[in-house]
């Protein structure tokens, strides 16, 4: 047991000194009116939408991992202003954050003009729309199966348009509709020809 603990410290305080980007917006009146999404350099990512909400986590495409700290790079990890100083309206207050064991930086903003910001705040934005649409098609699955195919529409245009992102995480319920006959035909169809891309796209991935 002693052993086991060691190695469960050791982990947790590998985790805590490998660097991550932490991304909040603010913005009440708006859906939603908070959000807080940490990814992790392994891809690892946790979303939540209330400070004192347990998060929804799952893996992030390599791809996309990369990208996110590329950028965070190029933006010096956070340690200049990035705000434009323009008179615009009011789109919520966003924080991107870096942490990489003892090393802290942040930046506030709530209009950008540096491309890598508004590149980085996009990638936060497709975070944002892949788990709403996550939760939205969860909601459907299990109480709305006339609904479920407007859902996976929905989706599919997301997918289509390259903003779902650790898409692998909509596999469990896209095989749950594809292989229950009380969803419509067409659910069950839809459902199997997007759990195949995706599967078909993580094959395709590039290995690092």
């Amino acid at each position: 047991m002693t052993t086991l603990l060691f190695w469960a410290a050791a982990a947790t305080a590998l985790m805590a000194d490998a660097p991550r980007v932490i991304y909040t917006k603010s913005f009440p009146g708006s859906t939603p009116a908070f959000v807080s999404i940490t990814v992790e350099r392994s891809g690892a990512v946790a979303y939540k939408e209330a400070a004192g909400d347990d998060p929804e986590t799952f893996q992030l495409e390599e791809e996309a991992t990369a990208a996110i700290f590329d950028l965070a790079q190029k933006l010096d990890h956070f340690n200049h202003p990035i705000e434009s100083g323009l008179k615009v309206a009011n789109m919520g207050v966003k924080t991107f954050r870096w942490e990489n064991g003892g090393e802290m930086s942040e930046t506030k903003f709530n209009y950008s003009l540096d491309e890598n910001a508004k590149a980085l705040h996009d990638w936060f934005e497709r975070i944002t729309e892949t788990e709403r649409l996550l939760v939205e098609f969860r909601r459907a699955v299990r109480h709305d199966k006339l609904g479920v195919h407007q859902t996976l529409i929905n989706v599919q245009s997301c997918w289509e348009r390259k903003r779902l992102v650790g898409a692998v995480q909509f596999l469990p319920l896209l095989d749950r509709v594809a292989g229950n006959d009380t969803y419509l035909h067409m659910a069950r169809e839809r459902a199997a020809q997007l759990a195949e891309a995706i599967r078909a796209a993580g094959k395709a991935a590039p290995k690092s």
